[in-house]
């Protein structure tokens, strides 16, 4: 999301020629979406509702209606039926509490092209002229996408089925009526980015088992429905978010729209319309890409190259959703897809805590594709939800019994659970993830996940942070030191650089100096210069090195950990590169601890208290030790205070013991 300072930047980087080209470039095209802006305004892009009139949807859905009563059982059977009813109460009194908001009660209608946090108004215009971030304006574009994305939607249906009261579905209608009303095509903020039109346009498909027979929904509302939904298809397919060198996320949510699309649609198509393809080219589409496409952003070990475990969960959960709902419409991926798909859950297993939950390594935004369970309730961390999925689509008794907490999300999206008898043993087993750049230690005590990889999409660092060998540890089932998260994005871009910069991880950080530059208003971008690398990794032991200041302060950076059964032993040491050491002082090792830890101690010496786990951690080689008051994020757009224990480095090296009772 280029900012206009950056691109005024870029282009007094140019020679006056190329600068020059590129600014009548720009003013033609202004042009070109000026008059576009003018003629819909004249002519709004629609749909004839009545040429919908004689489809009916011949797909198979996630969810299926004629088994209405049976999940219905299910449900009060496992205890979900209140909680479903207590989330589908606040969505009909619009009550959200989105993107670290809090709940807030949006009014009689609700504000689809609003920041609500901040008060600021998207007015409508043609999509390409919005200003969709200004780093000057804090206002917050995720929070209107975040909205219209419809991921409530769900819960208003299985409320609907719990009780058959009408209200939930004339809730639905009326929530999709206003949002069609309110949103011409192209033509408001909610146009801007095609990964949102395309999670909207699963969502509202996702729903429509709940709600195609309610006697209270007209069938003139579906055809309007209906055309919406081929309209969202049409902009998709002419918006694909697939330019420049390389592809993410928002490329895979374009895709799994279209997938869904096509499978909906079937043979049905709209003669005469056919400028984007008819529903069966979606979906051929589609599924082709994602074949392709799983293999450029999906590493060899099971990681995905954004280098964000947020943004993995995000890009899985679309995978799988996209899988199981192609399968179940006689179109499977290949063996070679499934595989792929197989490994990321592996991943996941392989990197959560003894308490459940992983840590938000990177970016992370809430990103969420089909919310089946726990709507306005579900943990950012927790993404046990995908492997309840996974282990019945894969069948595999170890994804079953790491998401049994969470089989409702099975119930919904793979249709149904088995039962596994007895819990199975967690593994305390160490794992490797090179490809990604995770580490993981681990014994029956303690966990502890190291970072040490290529930065995000090949090294430019979209979605990565200055991390390279900070550390995040568990002991005893109680968080010690944790990552800083994220906080926000183009709302406050000062938090934003200064919850992905060193000095709030758990590593080393010479001086003031950034492993990797940040660009203060270029948020989406971490140029590589740290090139992390493991030197050696054991069940016990890892060893890695970065080369972030090896430029700028002439030293490379080494770490080396070892976990035995009381404690995790830290030595950290600078090597000159190409200069002199850093004089004493001018380093210093961080260690950033769990919101709520209390710390009491002296000099070298100190006791840590953290969810009734207490520790003595102690520093030898540091010139002193200082408290500072830092952040920790556990969600988008929340933070906790959180302390930090800082360490001076005295002669080059310096050792940090951790150590538990």
């Amino acid at each position: 999301m280029p900012t206009v300072h950056s691109q005024i930047t870029r282009l007094m980087r140019m020679p006056l020629r190329t600068a020059v080209k590129k600014v009548a470039s720009k003013a033609l095209q202004e042009a070109r979406f000026a008059y576009r802006q003018y003629k819909i305004s004249r002519q709004p892009i629609a749909l004839t509702p009545d040429l919908f009139h004689s489809f009916e949807p011949a797909c198979r859905f996630l969810v299926d209606s004629t088994r209405r009563g049976s999940y219905r059982e299910t449900l009060i059977a496992e205890g979900l039926g209140q909680g479903i009813l207590r989330d589908a109460e606040r969505i009909c009194a619009h009550v959200f509490n989105l993107l670290g908001s809090g709940d807030i009660h949006l009014g009689e209608k609700l504000p689809w092209n609003k920041d609500f946090k901040t008060g600021y108004v998207w007015e409508r215009g043609y999509y390409k002229r919005i200003t969709i971030v200004d780093l000057d304006r804090m206002a917050d574009v995720k929070v209107p996408w975040e909205l219209s994305r419809f991921q409530h939607a769900f819960t208003l249906g299985k409320a609907y089925w719990l009780t058959d009261d009408e209200k939930y579905a004339q809730e639905f209608q009326a929530q999709i009526e206003d949002w069609i009303d309110k949103n011409p095509v192209e033509m408001t903020v909610n146009w801007t980015c095609a990964m949102d039109v395309a999670i909207r346009a699963t969502n509202w498909i996702g729903v429509v088992p709940f709600f195609r027979e309610s006697p209270s929904i007209p069938s003139d509302f579906w055809n309007r429905f209906d055309a919406a939904l081929y309209l969202h298809a049409w902009f998709i397919r002419g918006n694909l978010e697939n330019e420049g060198e390389h592809t993410g996320n928002h490329y895979i949510a374009n895709l799994s729209g279209l997938a869904a699309l096509g499978i909906y649609f079937g043979d049905f198509a709209v003669e005469g319309t056919h400028r984007q393809g008819t529903p069966r080219e979606w979906l051929k589409f589609a599924m082709a890409e994602l074949e392709d496409e799983i293999t450029v952003q999906v590493n060899p070990d099971g990681t995905h190259y954004e280098a964000s475990t947020s943004y993995h969960r995000l890009v899985t959960e679309m995978l799988l959703v996209t899988g199981v709902w192609c399968a179940r419409n006689g179109h499977p991926f290949s063996k070679r897809y499934q595989n792929l798909l197989e490994s990321m859950h592996e991943f996941m297993l392989s990197i959560m805590k003894p308490d459940g939950l992983t840590p938000l390594i990177g970016d992370a935004d809430d990103g969420r594709y089909v919310i089946a369970a726990r709507y306005g309730r579900w943990a950012r961390d927790d993404f046990r939800h995908l492997l309840a999925v996974a282990g019945e689509f894969f069948n595999r008794d170890d994804f079953r019994a790491a998401g049994r907490e969470s089989r409702e999300d099975a119930l919904w999206i793979a249709g149904g659970y088995r039962d596994i008898p007895d819990r199975l043993p967690n593994s305390t087993a160490s794992t490797a993830f090179p490809d990604g750049g995770y580490y993981v230690l681990r014994n029956p005590h303690a966990y502890c996940l190291i970072r040490c990889g290529e930065l995000s999409f090949h090294g430019q660092g979209a979605h990565s942070h200055n991390d390279q060998l900070s550390f995040v540890l568990n002991v005893n089932g109680r968080d010690i030191a944790v990552d800083p998260g994220s906080y926000v994005y183009s709302a406050d871009y000062q938090a934003r650089n200064l919850f992905r910069g060193t000095g709030m991880h758990s590593t080393l950080q010479v001086g003031d100096l950034e492993q990797n530059e940040i660009e203060e208003r270029i948020l989406f971008r971490l140029q590589e210069q740290t090139f992390a690398s493991c030197e050696a990794f054991t069940n016990s032991f890892f060893a890695g090195s970065h080369r972030g200041y090896a430029e700028k302060a002439g030293v490379v950076h080494k770490r080396e950990l070892s976990l035995d059964e009381a404690c995790l032993t830290i030595r950290d040491t600078l090597v000159p590169a190409n200069g002199r050491l850093p004089l004493p002082g001018e380093a210093s090792v961080s260690i950033l601890l769990a919101p709520g830890a209390t710390v009491a101690g002296r000099t070298d010496r100190w006791i840590v208290k953290a969810g009734g786990c207490r520790l003595n951690i102690s520093f030898e080689g540091t010139g002193g030790v200082e408290l500072r008051k830092g952040w920790a994020s556990a969600a988008y757009g929340t933070k906790a205070p959180a302390l930090i224990l800082r360490a001076s480095m005295r002669q080059g090296h310096i050792i940090t013991n951790i150590c538990w009772e």
